[in-house]
């Protein structure tokens, strides 16, 4: 792409005013709808002609991608062609060109031009372009965060398995991608329990003196203490990669061997882990959501459109295992045919992912075979891409077929206000899908008196109340913020790592939002790591630099990232109700607290006094500590007062004698 990279420097412009933008979005919905009621503005539009007509008089008859320029700087489009001074004269030709178009052209008022060697170059360069610029009138994937992976490093006598996303730059292997966070996840887990690999942090690795919570429940095979060697370790390492790298059937048989020579040779432990281990691989299998075998590796793509909306579905299959689906649903579609949007879609997907040598559409794309040519260099050779007339590879198609379709229909249906915002409040914390669950905590008390930790728990039907938790602080000290937050977590996550490691009964949060900053998320980031918890998505929330209620929060990542919403996004205001709902909850509790340590007595501590006798004593002698000096004969006049709870009184106080 030497043609291209010579013309972009210097060029490259921060969309201000796209969609994607708050005042992107406002500007361009008014401009769609003025056009929508007066058509194009035909000064206007003659002065889009003229600017692209210019442009025309100095083109070369060369492949490039172009970019339509409006009169603030913003980039309007992005398009790419295998003759650029062809391509670009089209737009001149206004009556020919459908509304949409001729409003793009009235709003342009200069063109950017990049040439290229070749059109697959082009089609490359173009869908960079597009993810930096967002342009208003191209197809746009909205998520456009980058893909997870396994990762097994190699830099270690102990390699960690763990998720990982963003660039390859740490040294060992990569697996993947997967559709998303969900699936990488439960891969994970189902691996640990296979492989019995650490997924801890070499800090947290280097630390320990006995083993974690995870070798407990045998996910973990505790190399960290010395209950394995390096070489019966880097044997586990070798069966991971083999089951990752699609030879999951050599690796049971090969566990199937060493269980029957362990029974055999009357080590019926050993042969009791191997049948468990062997029964995760089997869970593993039987739990594939689609039949890939003899696939190898793949990715399969199919459309569906409805009440003006698409949806493409994906599948990823990695070594002839599934590893995971997910839905897109591409913005600015109207009015554009199916295959350019998944033309568009794939060109744009692939743009970070690595493609894989055979990928299946339910569609046969116009620009297809230039679609291949230009996904050769990233799959490291030749590119499949076909639609299947028959077989197997014909019934995945159409099971993603039907996946897309309900998709689209399930988004359909989202329409009310709750369900988009919970599905927005997805799209920002980055979850894998809409949180069903979220759990949020907050600390309370005054000079370290009564203090607590509150936690009350949000899904789409509203505050779950009678999922509503207290927990009284023990062991932190009550002026340590952070300490608190610590214990709350140690006793909430360790309870539940203990009763349901397999998070089967509903309780485990697919969100959870702590009040406070960075020093709130360090603290807590330890006690999930040192409880062997990889993949609770936290957020740790921040009023801003005023400590005031303008709608400047800051949302903190446990990887140090920090973001923020406009004052007016309804996303920020559902997350404030979160957030003022748990101090709610926190200070009531604390109250509650605090008025039964003032109306506490000492005669509270006295078994078998209730209200009544503690109220009879107290208005007989006039306080607790003439209660407590009182002689047992005084004690039995008392009105209301045996002599069997006199003497439990006198004896209470007085333990000696």
């Amino acid at each position: 792409m030497a043609g291209a990279i010579a013309y972009l420097g210097g060029m490259a412009r921060t969309p201000a005013g796209t969609p994607d933008s708050p005042a992107g979005a406002e500007r361009f919905n008014e401009e769609r709808a003025t056009f929508a009621v007066r058509g194009t503005d035909r000064p206007d539009l003659e002065k889009g002609v003229a600017a692209i007509r210019e442009t025309v008089k100095t083109l070369p008859a060369r492949p490039g991608v172009y970019r339509m320029i409006d009169a603030r700087g913003d980039v309007l489009y992005v398009g790419k062609a295998r003759v650029l001074r062809n391509r670009v004269a089209n737009y001149t030709q206004v009556e020919r060109l459908p509304l949409r178009l001729q409003r793009m052209v009235s709003q342009t008022r200069e063109m950017t031009i990049v040439t290229t060697n070749s059109e697959a170059e082009a089609l490359l360069l173009e869908a960079q372009l597009i993810k930096r610029f967002r342009p208003p009138y191209n197809v746009l994937l909205r998520d456009d965060k980058s893909f997870p992976f396994i990762l097994l490093r190699a830099d270690h006598a102990f390699p960690r398995l763990s998720k990982h996303r963003g660039a390859r730059k740490a040294p060992g292997n990569y697996y993947g991608p997967f559709a998303s966070a969900g699936s990488v996840n439960t891969t994970i887990n189902s691996l640990q329990k296979l492989f019995l690999l650490r997924s801890c942090t070499d800090g947290f690795f280097s630390r320990r003196d006995r083993p974690c919570l995870l070798y407990q429940i045998k996910r973990c095979s505790a190399p960290c203490v010395g209950r394995i060697d390096e070489a019966g370790y880097a044997e586990l390492v070798r069966q991971a990669k083999d089951f990752l790298g699609g030879k999951s059937g050599a690796v049971q048989r090969e566990i199937e061997s060493q269980m029957a020579a362990a029974a055999e040779g009357l080590d019926f432990e050993r042969a009791a882990m191997l049948r468990d281990r062997l029964r995760a691989a089997t869970f593993i299998q039987g739990s594939q959501a689609i039949n890939a075998e003899g696939l190898g590796n793949a990715d399969i793509f199919a459309v569906a459109a409805k009440g003006g909306q698409i949806a493409i579905q994906a599948f990823f299959i990695r070594g002839g295992q599934n590893w995971g689906h997910r839905a897109f649903f591409p913005s600015h579609t109207d009015g554009l045919d199916e295959g350019e949007v998944l033309t568009a879609f794939l060109a744009q997907f692939y743009e970070e992912v690595p493609p894989p040598r055979c990928i299946l559409v339910d569609r046969t794309l116009a620009e297809g075979e230039l679609l291949a040519e230009a996904l050769r260099e990233g799959a490291g050779g030749k590119v499949d891409l076909s639609v299947p007339q028959r077989g197997s590879r014909k019934r995945l198609i159409e099971q993603a077929s039907r996946n897309a379709a309900e998709a689209l229909d399930r988004r359909l249906a989202e329409s009310g206000t709750k369900a988009k915002t919970l599905r927005e409040v997805a799209e920002f914390f980055e979850l894998a899908e809409v949180p069903q669950r979220i759990e949020v905590y907050d600390n309370s008390h005054i000079q370290g008196a009564n203090a607590l930790g509150a936690m009350v728990v949000a899904g789409p039907e509203g505050f779950v109340r009678n999922q509503y938790r207290k927990f009284n602080i023990r062991t932190a000290r009550t002026d340590d913020d952070f300490g608190m937050m610590r214990e709350v977590f140690a006793r909430r996550f360790g309870r539940a790592v203990s009763e349901d490691p397999e998070r089967a009964n509903g309780t485990w949060p697919d969100l959870v939002l702590i009040d406070g900053g960075k020093g709130q998320m360090s603290a807590v980031r330890e006690v999930i790591e040192e409880l062997g918890v990889e993949d609770l998505p936290l957020i740790a929330i921040a009023k801003g630099p005023h400590h005031g209620r303008e709608g400047r929060e800051v949302f903190h990542f446990p990887d140090g990232r920090e973001k923020t919403l406009p004052v007016n996004s309804p996303v920020l205001f559902y997350l404030q109700r979160l957030r003022d709902e748990v101090h709610r909850f926190a200070i009531g509790a604390h109250r509650e607290k605090r008025s039964r340590a003032i109306t506490a007595s000492p005669l509270d501590e006295i078994p078998g006094i209730g209200p009544a006798r503690k109220r009879a004593l107290l208005l007989h002698f006039g306080t607790a500590g003439k209660v407590r000096a009182a002689s047992l004969a005084d004690l039995q006049r008392a009105p209301g007062v045996s002599a069997a709870v006199a003497q439990a009184i006198y004896d209470f106080y007085h333990p000696g004698g």
